[in-house]
């Protein structure tokens, strides 16, 4: 019995780590596609820049977890469009335009939202085997 609740309570612990993974990363995602026609403050200067959540696995309860590590800006190239009239143009009448395509976020926060379900059914369907498992034995 001991160990059937042990891996239960891992099994939790290891979806748990993943719920929190992808809270994190949807929050990252929500900033991004917030931020996606952001321009600069000052003529040429740099406009929003895309983030990107850093996951690494760890070790939680004797199973293998993941948590977000760090959000790193994505290096990618800014786009650029003429508009000499926006305040942040710079000489040429260039504005540089956040590199955050909102697609692809909306694509990724599908993705998380999903991964997130997932790891709440089998959080759900651990606490329901263990909770079947307890009136068998009541038995």
């Amino acid at each position: 019995m001991p160990e059937i609740k042990s891996q239960s309570l891992a099994t939790m612990a290891v979806a748990s780590s993943a719920l929190r993974a992808q809270q994190g990363r949807m929050r990252v995602i929500a900033e991004n596609i917030a931020n996606a026609h952001s321009t600069a403050r000052t003529a040429g200067g740099d406009p929003y820049r895309r983030q990107v959540p850093v996951f690494k696995p760890t070790t939680v309860q004797g199973g293998e977890g993941v948590q977000m590590l760090r959000v790193d800006p994505d290096q990618s190239a800014f786009k650029t469009e003429y508009d000499p009239g926006n305040p942040a143009a710079d000489a040429k009448g260039y504005v540089k335009l956040p590199n955050v395509n909102t697609m692809v976020e909306s694509l990724d926060m599908k993705e998380a939202q999903r991964a997130y379900e997932a790891n709440l059914n089998v959080i759900e369907t651990a606490r329901s085997m263990q909770s079947r498992t307890l009136d068998i034995l009541k038995k």
